[in-house]
């Protein structure tokens, strides 16, 4: 009951939301991520939440609100893909989760989230949480206004096997754990089947499927698969025609509006290792976190079928770092060891081979807030500058299914913008210190 009256208050006591205004932001460089060019000379007119146009600059309209971003670079607000919001986080002691209330964690998220905008990702896909749908109840406060943070494309909770890498093994029993930290535990297709119904009604955009062992979890290897392809696809299954129908939600005034047919709940699979990830392909699943240990041949299976990889490259070094400081358990930094390396020699191959990417660092595992440590890391591994950037951006927005109106700058597009210091095409680190934030056409930064 304390937890619940803690997060009342706090929820209560939230600045009211903030209306959009009319905006007219003149850019001093203007990636344009879908011809991967840049633009100068630009400006940028907003109303309410929605880009007006973009053209050279002018005299400012009526009622708008001119910025001067002329000395800065200005791109579309980032996306990761892979994110733990609603969750206690990581550190030495396992039992975390379980000590940590839903009120608790609920608040801990609210935090978390205020941190990820300030930084500059105004779009996230939070792929799971030990408590189950906490992130739906937060996911609705942002939307809601209640509390600032990014756009949440949400999971409610992990799919996974009993005692598998979902699970909050190596506390006490499993089978003695709260209700809400075993929401998705399935053990057939028809189970799993069963709990992708229950989460979808539930709230969850889409489904984590936990495919292999996990890194950061006791008892599991990251190379040994776990849910079966029979139970993968009962879950890529139980989603198609459950996602939302009719005109796009929220469509500017004065938009054609064209009807359409339901769509599907995409279904995203935990993979470390090979075998688990040529399952989870052969089952339909739209990406792929992690492929620490991808070989060859289900690099060629991604790319024939279209699945998408998002692969955590920055986070390895700060769980050997951090994690041997604070002495997390030796299990997990050997696991860690054993992919760190690997799974970076895997990602410059899908690089190479044209592997659709996009952006996701699984924070949580190290402080929110510093989500853009990864671009260093994909330059250094491969990508262009450029590349980088689309894969947290457009890439990102067609993973979500979403790139009709996310992730770009242009007309009609959803006004989400940053602006950075410097030029990251020529210093992508400039992008892990964000000078402005817009999110739906308010300043938030």
């Amino acid at each position: 009951m304390r937890g619940a009256r803690l997060l009342a208050l706090s929820l209560a006591l939230s600045p009211a939301p903030v209306l959009a205004e009319q905006l007219y932001i003149e850019a001093g460089r203007l990636i344009d991520v879908t011809a991967g060019t840049v633009r100068t000379g630009q400006c940028i007119h907003i109303v309410r939440h929605w880009i007006e146009s973009v053209a050279p600059c002018g005299e400012t309209p009526k009622d708008a609100r001119r910025i001067d971003w002329s000395d800065l670079t200005v791109l579309p607000g980032l996306m990761d893909l892979h994110t733990h919001l609603a969750d206690a986080g990581q550190n030495s002691d396992i039992a975390l989760p379980l000590n940590t209330s839903r009120e608790e964690t609920a608040l801990i998220g609210a935090h978390n989230a205020r941190l990820t905008l300030e930084a500059g990702f105004t779009t996230v896909r939070d792929v799971g949480t030990y408590r189950g749908l906490t992130d739906v109840v937060l996911r609705n406060a942002i939307n809601t206004g209640l509390v600032p943070g990014p756009r949440m494309f949400v999971a409610g909770a992990y799919i996974t096997i009993p005692k598998g890498g979902g699970e909050l093994n190596g506390v006490i029993p499993n089978e003695k754990l709260p209700e809400d930290m075993r929401l998705g535990v399935a053990s057939t297709p028809e189970e799993a089947k069963a709990k992708t119904e229950f989460l979808i009604a539930n709230g969850a955009d889409f489904i984590k499927t936990i495919a292999t062992g996990a890194v950061l979890a006791m008892g599991t290897e990251p190379g040994e698969p776990e849910m079966t392809e029979e139970q993968l696809r009962a879950v890529v299954e139980a989603g198609k025609g459950k996602g939302p129908s009719g005109p796009m939600r929220n469509a500017p005034a004065g938009a054609l509006i064209v009807p359409v047919l339901p769509t599907d709940i995409f279904v995203t699979a935990h993979a470390h290792g090979a075998i688990g990830i040529k399952n989870a392909i052969r089952a339909g699943v739209r990406s792929i976190e992690h492929a620490s240990l991808i070989d060859d041949e289900a690099l060629v299976m991604a790319k024939k079928a279209g699945t998408w990889l998002v692969m955590d490259i920055y986070n390895g070094d700060y769980i050997n770092d951090i994690g041997t400081k604070e002495r997390w358990p030796e299990e997990y930094l050997r696991k860690n060891r054993e992919t760190t390396d690997i799974q970076r020699e895997g990602f410059s191959k899908a690089v190479k081979m044209g592997v659709k990417i996009a952006y996701g660092t699984d924070s949580g595992v190290y402080p929110h807030g510093l989500n853009g440590r990864q671009f260093a890391y994909m330059v250094r591994y491969g990508m262009t500058p450029m590349q980088a950037i689309q894969s947290a951006t457009i890439r990102a927005a067609e993973l979500l299914g979403k790139e009709d109106h996310l992730g770009s700058i242009a007309p009609a597009f959803t006004a989400d913008l940053v602006a950075v210091k410097g030029d990251p095409l020529t210093d992508i680190r400039v992008l892990e210190n964000v000078a402005h934030v817009v999110k739906d056409g308010v300043q938030v930064k």
